[in-house]
């Protein structure tokens, strides 16, 4: 039995070595691309173990099922060579490629590679005879070198008879692994994400295991999206003229200065049907500028944030925070103000690694992360996603109070109480989901009233806007209208005078309408409108799930569903010309994320 451990131990250990080995040969051999000490590397062995560890466990799958059987059966010392032939090839072609590409994409390598095989002249047209003759060596020489480390090393399980004690221990050994391939018991699933955890995103990649990465691009990868192709682009953007445009042409200000302190507060699942149980919110959009008409994007987390924070659109069936490769690329609220000296920090009580929210956060100009680990077990232990809001709430008040007044900052904050189980330590309503909502309420009315005793208040902005609505009583999928309205209030002694915006805009225009009022070019923002400037002449507001568009103006609402490929939802004046732009806005915005 010990002979058997200690096989399948040698094996997991020297697949780890060579993974961390790979990382320091893709650092020396890409260090025209970023800078970095001695110190970084030994950083990036450290944060990227993790990742490490969990992808060596896919591959310890079979000699682990081997040695089971070589209890009973003995195993000759050929069976396992060809297994470590084909992972010794599938290294060094991850690693090589990988090592070779990043000085052209500047993102690890995934499932996209496979796309430049089909077109190989392109790729040799790319560089020079020589380039790939080095390469080709380097990979026949990698492949060898772990063939041989794998068969001298790790050898073959030994086949000496063992018994039921042995069975057993590899039978309760199995759920171990398969909870270390998973990356625990959280509700954060083992991601590329887990590993960022530096401004400098050399780094951050460096860390991340590009086999990993490989295949789980693969299998998350972007839906076909031809499938929303319906004009030619001459005709689609005739179709769009007037909904996105990047100009500010207005007089109105509504702040007293242009560079204030910023807090966005992202209100968990907070839709406008909640209004009713959440009275505090509603006495605060007396005192500031209160947006009535805004929608939300998306349905889940991950969209509508990215959407806030980025001014971008979401997709029907695609979350841009879960694709490193596309949505560390995006401009960004914090990327934006960062260039102008902003300070800027981000708090959420749950596991940032959660849908790549962390690579997300550090690609796009957030300097500072605070989430579930930064707090003790015993606050980590109070939700089922992770601290609840009162604490967090005190949290990022002091991070803001003990900030330099000297410095501008833009702090991001997520709530996370007010979803499901809807746990919540006080009960002042019968409705598990209403109660949930007024415990927030009651969060952010302290959180107001301690702040507004601050010097800080004076020069404060407030933005809090919900990340989008549920599905709950009476509302659900059939009346988007009600579903998807969700509040954007900006509060704090920043605002010149209270308002009340009646304008048509989704939670993806509060990019471009916050720039307008800090005079910054949002031109890169190019589906962000400034509700407030005079080119915003066709207020349009869009919504997606599943394979559906939802679409809302002043001629009416349309629900299209690109599956059944017709409307089902079709209140509009002119249906026909409706469903153009429907279909117009989506291949928009899927023609930019290809493009992207």
């Amino acid at each position: 039995m010990k002979k058997r451990l200690l096989y399948l131990i040698r094996f997991y250990l020297l697949t780890v070595l060579i993974f961390m080995a790979a990382k320091w040969a893709f650092m020396i051999c890409n260090h025209a691309e970023g800078t970095f000490s001695v110190g970084d590397m030994f950083a990036v062995l450290w944060h990227g173990l993790s990742l490490d560890l969990s992808t060596a466990l896919y591959f310890l799958i079979l000699p682990f099922l081997i040695t089971m059987v070589s209890i009973w059966v003995r195993i000759p010392k050929w069976l396992m060579r060809p297994y470590y032939a084909l992972i010794a090839l599938a290294f060094a072609l991850a690693f090589v490629s990988d090592t070779s590409m990043y000085a052209f994409w500047h993102f690890k390598l995934d499932f996209s590679w496979l796309q430049y095989l089909e077109s190989p002249n392109e790729v040799m047209a790319s560089v020079s005879v020589g380039y790939m003759i080095i390469r080709v060596i380097v990979l026949v020489f990698s492949t060898i070198v772990f063939f041989f480390a794998y068969d001298r090393h790790a050898g073959v399980p030994a086949s000496s008879r063992g018994n039921w004690k042995e069975l057993i221990l590899y039978v309760v050994t199995a759920p171990l692994m398969v909870i270390g391939i998973r990356g625990g018991f959280g509700d954060a699933t083992t991601n590329t994400g887990q590993v960022y955890y530096s401004q400098n995103q050399f780094l951050n990649h460096s860390a991340v295991n590009p086999i990993f990465c490989f295949f789980y691009s693969m299998s998350h990868q972007l839906e076909d999206l031809s499938q929303y192709q319906f004009f030619e682009p001459e005709e689609c953007e005739e179709l769009l003229q007037g909904v996105y445009t990047t100009e500010s042409l207005h007089q109105d200000t509504l702040l007293t200065t242009e560079r204030p302190d910023i807090l966005i507060i992202l209100l968990e699942s907070a839709g406008e049907q909640f209004a009713s149980v959440m009275p505090h919110l509603q006495e605060l959009k007396k005192e500031g500028i209160y947006f009535s008409q805004c929608f939300a994007n998306s349905w889940r987390t991950d969209r509508g944030t990215l959407c806030v924070l980025s001014g971008y659109p979401s997709f029907p069936a695609i979350s841009i925070m879960k694709t490193p490769e596309k949505s560390g690329f995006l401009p960004s609220i914090a990327g934006r103000l960062k260039e102008k000296g902003y300070q800027t920090s981000y708090l959420y009580g749950g596991d940032a690694n959660f849908t790549n929210m962390r690579s997300y956060l550090f690609s796009t100009g957030w300097d500072r992360l605070t989430d579930i680990k930064d707090f003790s077990f015993k606050e980590q232990q109070t939700g089922q996603w992770g601290v609840r809001d009162d604490i967090t709430f005190q949290r990022i008040y002091n991070q803001m109070i003990q900030s330099s007044p000297d410095v501008p900052h833009l702090w991001g904050y997520s709530t996370l109480s007010s979803h499901e189980p809807w746990e919540v330590p006080v009960k002042k309503l019968d409705d598990e989901v209403d109660n949930a909502f007024c415990y927030l309420d009651d969060c952010i009315d302290d959180f107001i009233n301690k702040l507004k005793q601050t010097p800080r208040w004076d020069n404060m902005l407030i933005v809090m806007i919900a990340d989008h609505g549920i599905i709950h009583g009476e509302i659900d999928q059939t009346k988007p209208l009600q579903k998807n309205h969700i509040p954007m209030l900006w509060v704090g002694g920043a605002i010149r005078e209270p308002r009340v915006i009646d304008r048509l805009c989704n939670q993806s225009d509060l990019a471009a309408t916050l720039f307008g009022q800090l005079h910054l070019n949002h031109d890169d923002f190019i589906f962000s409108r400034d509700v407030l400037s005079e080119s915003y002449t066709l207020p349009t507001v869009v919504n997606n799930y599943s394979n559906a568009q939802w679409i809302y103006n002043a001629t009416g609402q349309q629900l299209y569903d690109f599956d059944l490929k017709r409307p089902l939802i079709n209140e509009c004046e002119d249906a026909q010309q409706m469903t153009r732009l429907n279909k117009a806005i989506i291949q928009q915005t899927t023609t930019d994320l290809q493009n992207r």
